[in-house]
């Protein structure tokens, strides 16, 4: 594994390598050719972690595990079905989850994030993996009333808050046979495996790309699996996706 993080301290902004709970700050573009310091040094409570990537779009995929198309009592799609959500969304590992409507049902998602590494125009799925970065842990926060009431889903999932990311990337992760998990204030919720996935990483970004340009530094969230449930305030909520790095947010 090669996790690549995010980092902050006073007003200054740095990519750095994570190895055995050290930073190695990174010199160059994360997505060119960089290199690393030598010298690792220590986390601080003065150093924050802070979302991977600041990407100009989030895409999301929806219905693409076959167990959760399962629960929902819904025909898997033929083709990939992905809306957009706002890149606004998104908070850091550590995070707080805010419910703009708390009265609302809203649910969490566990989800596996591709990061896009260099930009991509219709690229065919056995080329697609050269385009990937790496992938990360993610939440895709859903507000069902609204998404209920309407016929697109992007306000129901593009509320301040609702993709927490991170906290690193790993770029050495196989997509294909990665446990993907959720636990909510500690019990076991979601449980499954990526080889559920109807349409795989390499087929979500050819897909993709047949629509957009893709830019480094993209996220594209693809799908959860079953055992979606609800969330409320004081609930802590932790993803755990093959050996990347958990994801662990609080919703207020």
């Amino acid at each position: 594994m090669a996790a690549i993080g995010r980092f902050q301290k006073g007003d200054d902004i740095f990519y750095a390598k994570v190895v055995d709970g050290k930073l190695y700050k990174l010199k160059g573009d994360v997505f060119g050719s960089p290199s690393f310091a030598k010298r690792g040094i220590t986390p601080t409570r003065s150093i924050k972690t802070l979302t991977p990537v600041e990407p100009s779009k989030v895409i999301a995929v929806g219905l693409n595990y076959a167990d959760h198309a399962r629960e929902s009592n819904l025909k898997p799609p033929t083709q990939p079905l992905f809306w957009l959500k706002a890149p606004t969304s998104l908070i850091p590992d550590g995070g707080k989850i805010h419910l703009p409507f708390p009265s609302h049902r809203n649910d969490y998602e566990a989800e596996l994030a591709i990061v896009i590494g260099r930009r991509v125009r219709n690229v065919a799925p056995q080329a697609a993996g050269r385009y990937i970065f790496g992938y990360t842990s993610a939440q895709d926060i859903s507000d069902r009333d609204i998404q209920q009431s309407e016929s697109q889903w992007a306000r129901a999932k593009s509320f301040d808050t609702f993709t927490p990311l991170g906290p690193y990337i790993e770029t050495k992760a196989d997509p294909k046979n990665l446990t993907i998990q959720l636990f909510r204030n500690g019990e076991l919720c979601q449980n499954s495996n990526t080889e559920q996935m109807i349409f795989d990483c390499f087929h979500l970004v050819s897909f993709i790309s047949t629509n957009m340009t893709l830019l480094p530094g993209d996220i594209i969230l693809t799908g959860t699996p079953s055992g979606v449930g609800p969330i409320e305030s004081g609930d802590r909520l932790e993803v755990r996706i093959g050996d990347l790095a958990s994801l662990c947010n609080t919703v207020k």
